[in-house]
């Protein structure tokens, strides 16, 4: 096991943010070929200095693009990987009024290569309006994708007769080539987005992989072997985590369930660094499932919806992480935001202001947590008679029932 890096501070974030209209309007312009390339660029350019400023005044440490140059987190830089194929995912309005979007079609046709740099120009730029003392951190779609949306039908068996070991080999060499390429521009903090082990904590997905022909049970300790062959050509003092999403389309949702089934693969097989968990609502389940998380390794609690703007409750949002920290070092907690707030073009219903003020949430009740020292001690908890202190009844019984009895801290303890 390599040795694991430290998160720039406990407090986090996932990465997209809402597109401003400006931008929007630049993407129509150039899908109707009104604009070329270059010009659109040169608008993203002016929306991502903007974005990185945004980040800097509320107090983020890691800084992303928020992925302004994307139409979809996954399918934009998948499908400039040599022997993908990706259709544009479909939207689908469900009889309720609201809408999903059904999951794209990733296809392997041919043997997976790295066939240019995908987001190295994207990270030069963001680094450069970048601030000292700051860390611009890179978003990437999890390789796992190229196998769990389709399973053996979706990976040609002319180019691979047998997955094992040249698929998974082929796609690690692929992440490692393009991990090389941002080190040497001075990336030192790389997130993947995993839909995939969130899935496989839902029975209506454990089933369809049960379908491909697939064991939900077996898949996430080949993810983890899969995962791991990524890990094993990171660059030196590069961080990598994983943020695992339920679905984040237009305030939407797409799995739920306790993250038991993967939690022993996940946490304690895979070599990564860091994991930004969803815990925003009571279909994450309880924190049981950090009892596997091993030490050197942080968990980034996703307590913060991004799905609607409806504010946390502060002292809400502190028993929750030390509920977590029955389990596992406080040290090795942190706290975002569940999800990003614009995973896709489109945007979730939420407001800008709401935007900040969740992340100005976070950061707060962050310092007041964990002090503004980078990694203070942890301390002992004791149990709660209370279990929601502070918050008001509504508060209590809104996005958590059915999530075990939360913990109080010693007094003192977390504001040292």
């Amino acid at each position: 096991m390599s040795e694991h890096a430290r998160l720039p501070a406990h407090y986090d974030h996932v990465g997209s943010f809402l597109r401003p209209k400006y931008l929007l309007e630049a993407r129509e312009q150039k899908a109707k070929g009104e604009i070329t390339p270059e010009q659109l660029r040169k608008v993203e350019d002016k929306a991502i200095a903007e974005i990185v400023k945004f980040q800097e005044d509320v107090g983020l440490k890691s800084i992303t693009d928020g992925e302004f140059r994307r139409t979809y987190f996954h399918i934009d830089f998948l499908e400039q990987l040599g022997g993908v194929k990706t259709d544009i995912p479909v939207t689908i309005r469900k009889p309720d009024g609201t809408e999903e979007l059904a999951p794209p079609v990733m296809r392997v046709i041919d043997k997976v290569r790295h066939a240019k740099n995908i987001q190295l120009a994207d990270f030069e730029y963001l680094k450069s309006q970048v601030s000292a003392g700051n860390t611009p951190k890179v978003t990437i779609p999890s390789p796992t994708m190229l196998h769990f949306r389709g399973g053996r039908a979706g990976i040609s068996k002319e180019a691979y007769p047998e997955l094992e070991p040249d698929f998974y080999d082929d796609v690690a060499k692929a992440y490692g080539d393009e991990l090389r390429s941002l080190a040497a521009a001075g990336c030192t903090y790389v997130q993947m987005d995993d839909t995939n082990l969130a899935y496989l904590c839902d029975e209506k997905m454990r089933e369809a992989a049960r379908q491909r022909g697939d064991d939900p049970n077996e898949l996430p300790h080949r993810y983890a072997q899969f995962i791991n062959k990524v890990v094993a050509q990171k660059p030196a003092g590069m961080i990598l985590a994983m943020h695992l999403c339920r679905g984040n389309f237009k305030s939407t949702h797409a799995a739920a369930g306790n993250y038991e089934p993967v939690a022993e693969a996940l946490l304690q097989e895979m070599d990564l660094d860091a994991y930004f968990l969803e815990y925003d609502d009571a279909r994450s389940g309880d924190f049981r499932p950090l009892r596997f998380l091993p030490k050197g390794k942080t968990v980034v609690l996703g307590l913060v919806t991004t799905k609607f703007g409806e504010m946390e409750d502060k002292d809400e949002l502190k028993a929750r992480i030390e509920a977590a920290a029955k389990y596992v070092s406080l040290d090795q907690l942190a706290l975002s935001p569940q999800c990003g707030f614009s995973s896709t073009v489109h945007g979730n219903n939420i407001a800008v202001e709401a935007q900040r003020a969740k992340l100005r949430l976070v950061i707060e009740t962050a310092k007041e947590v964990w002090g503004d020292k980078a990694r203070p001690q942890a301390c002992s908890l004791r149990v709660a008679a209370n279990p929601l202190p502070g918050a008001t009844p509504a508060a209590r019984q809104s996005r958590f029932r059915g999530v075990s009895r939360t913990t109080r801290a010693a007094p003192g303890c977390l504001n040292h």
